[in-house]
């Protein structure tokens, strides 16, 4: 079987999961305790999407373990203080090594931050109009899409108000990472698990 082909398959605990889970204690915390879990709150959902914006060319490994780096540096990503921040920060982050130094990405997260308060309704809000109606279960890697026609038009919608680095992929990740939609593999123990929100 390759990893494309993967199902869910048993841990060191027995607990069937998503084959990616499998592949280190960190993945697994994430995979068990975070990933799929309903999201409504604002500062959470713009988290969200900044991490998958820092996941771009990158694995997602990378970015959960610089993850409490990128808390510190932005401030618990809570966007009223993030989009305060100015050029002198930018510099700031991009010497600091414990990051991922991408002066797009950087900015990316401050113009987000700023695009966030504008958001009448608010960031979940919005994320949470373009859930899909009739998702199905996937059973293997391979019935998990990249992107959806839910996840193309949230990029626009985002896009047109002011947002950078949230194309279709990105914000697909972002729909799976908040529970917008759930796509732990049929047969994993956290499959339908994320309906409560956080």
């Amino acid at each position: 079987m390759t990893a494309d082909d993967a199902t869910a398959r048993p841990g060191p605990d027995g607990l069937r999961r998503c084959h990616w889970a499998l592949a280190g204690e960190d993945l697994r915390n994430y995979h068990d305790t975070e990933w799929g879990v309903a999201i409504t709150g604002d500062d959470a959902m713009f988290e969200r999407i900044c991490l998958e914006g820092f996941q771009a060319g990158l694995s997602w490994l990378t970015v959960l373990r610089k993850r409490p780096a990128l808390r510190e540096a932005f401030c618990g990503f809570v966007p009223e203080t993030v989009a305060r921040y100015g050029e002198t920060d930018v510099e700031r982050l991009l010497g600091d090594a414990r990051l991922i130094r991408s002066r797009a990405k950087i900015e990316a997260v401050i113009r987000n931050a700023r695009a966030a308060l504008e958001l009448p309704a608010g960031l979940a809000s919005l994320v949470w109009e373009h859930a899909p109606t009739d998702h199905r279960v996937p059973d293997r890697v391979t019935d998990v899409p990249a992107s959806t026609p839910e996840s193309a038009a949230l990029a626009k919608a985002l896009k047109r108000r002011g947002f950078t680095f949230v194309g279709p992929t990105t914000a697909y990740a972002t729909m799976q990472a908040a529970g917008v939609v759930d796509d732990h593999l049929g047969g994993c123990f956290r499959r339908s698990r994320g309906a409560c929100p956080a």
